[in-house]
């Protein structure tokens, strides 16, 4: 089930609301949040549903088990490998069998398993739950229900952001659902729903259609536009995600961390990865990074541990070498800045910052390239087309020729949006005493947008969401 569908939006989103708000006590909450959270991942994973039950069982168990101080070690060490062995056996089992009979040139039969929508999420949060515990035991959770229910709830299951235990134990216990927080969290969702609906998606069309190009036809033009739609794309997909996620965990009394700050206005890769997808750096930096021993042991050991991440980065994304060398590539850059090569941070004014930021943007487009890529030969032709591709518009005709007024249009606001326009008018609005004027207009935006929303999915079927296959 997604956000963006009939389904969800008019039958499942209300009918959970108004039984979550008709249950008096906290547990009898928590109770019909599970259900609804098992509910919404068996809609489109009726199987893969028990995988996430045994797995959020067994990693219950295990931060039990953390109390005992003679088998706290081994049973860390059970909980990584059993979580690490879900992946493998479930996401990346086929890369991995099939990779090594190219390589050794085996015959190895391929298993071919079907991949649990947002297996990567539910797993990271599982297992980032026992590692917690065993740092502070004092974390321990005593009741499966709120295991299940932190594990679980639909609005981050499948495509994020990851949530740490210790940020929402305390709500889970005890939240409380106010008038303004449930009007901030229908504007924030529908405010994420617009972005998905209404600018992700109809770029999404324009990339789709230039990745599908013949490499042989594939023009300057129409590969630049492919990548730029792309960018496009996967940032107001994925942020927009996100927005409805908090916007929905608003709704049910939750608090949930930001998982995108304007990543297209940093002026680093270092900056961006500071903005883009926050909770999964954070992840890596808390659970692989600094247990690796971070920036502590010398500045070789420190750009081994950088490449480590950036590798695990990459293949996090997905089971395909187009990941990794995009997570290789994102490591390489860090490298360089961080050892001052590229010295980005000795960079004053407008003039150098605003080379900074250029160069970060020919970073970030070119490497989501190899991101949006079927293979690595395929990326690696698109982005010789996008600069030393033919200027005629014949080769991929049909790419030029999509971008009507309407999608012209759209694509001007996502580029003016993917920067922290609004922000800077709404503080600017509260600085002169207007902030009443902020949030009236906010209201009526929100009231329009959803309206747009629903008219754009009743005339469209084209509605991916990118992050689920993650």
């Amino acid at each position: 089930m997604v956000f963006s569908s009939a389904v969800f939006l008019f039958l499942f989103l209300p009918v959970t609301y108004l039984i979550n708000w008709l249950c008096p006590k906290i547990t009898a909450k928590n109770v019909a949040l599970t259900i609804a959270s098992l509910i919404f991942y068996a809609y489109g994973e009726p199987f893969a549903v028990l995988l996430m039950i045994a797995s959020i069982i067994c990693n219950y168990i295990m931060g039990r088990f953390m109390s005992n101080d003679r088998l706290r070690k081994p049973i860390l060490i059970l909980s990584i490998i059993f979580n690490v062995a879900i992946l493998v056996i479930f996401k990346y089992l086929t890369f991995i069998v099939t990779l090594l009979n190219n390589v050794t040139g085996l015959m190895l039969p391929v298993p071919y398993i079907a991949l649990p929508i947002g297996i990567s999420f539910f797993t990271f949060q599982a297992m980032s739950y026992v590692i917690d515990v065993y740092k502070n035991p004092d974390l321990e959770e005593r009741s499966l229900l709120n295991v299940f229910l932190y594990i679980s709830f639909f609005p981050q299951l499948i495509a994020g952001p990851i949530i740490r235990f210790e940020d929402v134990a305390k709500q889970i216990r005890k939240r409380f659902i106010t008038v303004d927080k449930t009007f901030y969290g229908i504007r924030r969702f529908i405010f994420g729903l617009a972005k998905k609906v209404l600018i992700a998606n109809t770029m999404g069309e324009i990339a789709d259609m230039a990745f599908s190009v013949n490499g042989a036809e594939l023009t300057m033009p129409a590969a630049w536009a492919g990548a730029l739609c792309y960018v496009l794309q996967i940032y107001f997909d994925f942020s927009g995600y996100s927005d409805m996620a908090i916007g929905l965990g608003k709704i049910f009394g939750f608090d949930f961390k930001e998982n995108f700050n304007y990543p297209y206005s940093a002026s680093s890769i270092q900056d961006f990865w500071h903005r883009w997808n926050i909770s999964v750096s954070t992840w890596f930096k808390e659970y692989v990074y600094i247990p690796l021993g971070g920036n502590r042991k010398g500045r070789m050991r420190t750009n081994i541990n950088r490449f480590i991440v950036f590798f695990l980065t990459g293949l996090w994304h997905g089971a395909n070498l187009t990941f990794v060398v995009w997570g290789l590539i994102h490591g390489f850059f860090l490298l360089m800045e961080g050892n001052n090569i590229i010295p980005v941070k000795k960079a004053k004014g407008v003039l150098l910052k605003g080379v900074c930021h250029v160069y970060t943007m020919l970073v970030v487009i070119i490497t989501f390239v190899f991101f949006r890529a079927d293979t690595l030969y395929d990326a690696v032709n698109f982005i010789s087309k996008m600069f030393s591709g033919s200027l005629s518009v014949s080769g991929g005709a049909e790419v030029i020729g999509s971008f009507s007024p309407y999608v012209i249009l759209i694509f001007v606001l996502g580029t003016v949006f993917s920067v922290p326009i609004i922000p800077k008018i709404r503080t600017m609005l509260e600085k002169n005493g207007k902030a009443s004027i902020s949030v009236s207009a906010s209201a009526l935006v929100s009231l329009g947008l959803l309206a747009l929303c629903i008219v754009r999915l009743a005339s469209s079927t084209y509605n991916p969401f990118i992050y689920f296959r993650f």
